[in-house]
């Protein structure tokens, strides 16, 4: 593990309106309201996403008039970088503190043909999945989506300072801290900014976004924008999920799985639905499941990516065992499911799947669960 120099300084707090979280056509309407042209919106989303720059003066072809006018209205402000490291498997992770001092984590994962990071969309997360250490965490807030885009602009010039090869982001996924579709409209906002070619151009089969089941979210989304969807599935039946991913209580496996195939419907012919699948010894991986499993996904096109456990403090699960993860791919691959063993990454610096968990202050008060005696227990 290397801690790493910060570059970077954050933009200063201010209550004028942040251009950093603005996508094409909020800019666009920003500018018209002050009296110009809407072409200046792509002129200064290139100088802030493309160029890196947030300074008003330094945007040339922009008259001084101008530059003095968005000095005094506008401000582009970014998150602080607490911390800096780097795994001994090349996996980098930031701690990100906002501007209400709360602090969320995004991490940059490198592989052979692709460089992928992962990006947060709530301080905490407002679901209770039992595995996972950022639901333990409880919730405090939505970020906003400048709050959101922050992270690909600070991960993007960071990773341009290393000045190595294959350090560049080609991938975006929406699997960090939180649940993106219960923060629809920022995420929506910021996925349109990666997918903008003034901003960072991902086409929308490099872009992801994960959701545990909030299925009229998933609808919405479908409506709106052409891009790659994740489900957190976890478990192949509803008693299980229940257990594991709380929300399927409200939008149970039925009501899920018809979600995802309209979703499907809504896209081009090539779309496919990336299902995550944690891999609980002894709890939902045995070849059983991995048959119900089958008997679920008939008829929807899957990558199946199954994930080992990285246990936490407190959690209560073990990671399945190689030859049971295995023996649970061999049946998903011979029922012609394309699955993959997800890797662990970033394991000694706590950046691994499900291991998120930043510094927040908890409004839900959730981590009390864990952390104080329960009723009649003396200490």
């Amino acid at each position: 593990m290397t801690n790493v120099q910060l570059q970077v300084q954050p933009a200063a707090v201010s209550d004028r309106p942040n251009l950093l979280g603005m996508d094409r056509a909020a800019l666009e309407a920003f500018f018209i309201a002050m009296g110009e042209k809407k072409f200046r919106a792509t002129q200064v989303m290139k100088w802030i996403h493309q160029q890196g720059v947030v300074d008003f003066e330094q945007m040339n072809n922009l008259s001084k008039e101008l530059r003095s006018r968005l000095a005094e209205n506008a401000c582009i402000s970014n998150l602080e970088v607490s911390r800096d490291v780097i795994s001994s498997d090349g996996t980098r992770k930031w701690l990100l503190r906002l501007a209400d001092g709360n602090h969320i984590e995004t991490v940059f994962i490198p592989e052979d043909d692709r460089g992928t990071l992962c990006v947060s969309s709530q301080v905490g997360c407002a679901l209770d999945c039992s595995f996972c250490a950022t639901g333990r965490q409880g919730f405090n807030r939505n970020l906003s989506s400048a709050e959101i885009i922050s992270q690909v602009w600070l991960a993007s010039q960071l990773l341009e300072e290393e000045k190595k090869p294959g350090r560049k982001i080609t991938n975006v996924v929406m699997m960090g801290m939180g649940e993106p579709l219960l923060n629809f409209d920022n995420t929506v906002t910021a996925v349109r900014l990666m997918m903008d070619d003034f901003a960072y151009g991902l086409s929308k089969r490099r872009v992801t976004v994960s959701t545990a089941g909030v299925v009229p979210a998933m609808d919405r989304l479908g409506d709106l924008i052409d891009m790659r969807l994740a489900v957190s599935l976890h478990a192949t039946n509803d008693e299980l999920r229940n257990e594991l991913v709380p929300v399927n209580r409200k939008y149970p496996l039925k009501e899920l799985m018809a979600a995802c195939r309209r979703f499907i419907d809504k896209q081009n012919t090539r779309s496919r639905i990336t299902f995550e699948y944690v891999m609980l010894a002894g709890v939902n991986d045995q070849p059983e499941h991995a048959r119900e499993l089958v008997r679920l996904l008939k008829g929807i096109p899957t990558l199946m990516n199954l994930i080992p456990f990285n246990p936490f403090e407190g959690s209560g699960y073990s990671t399945s065992s190689g030859n049971a993860v295995s023996r649970f791919s061999r049946v998903l691959h011979d029922a012609g499911i394309t699955t993959v063993v997800r890797k662990t990454r970033g394991e000694d610096i706590d950046a691994a799947c499900g291991q998120l968990a930043g510094r927040i202050e908890d409004k839900s008060r959730r981590h009390r669960r864990f952390t104080e005696p329960r009723f009649g227990m003396t200490q």
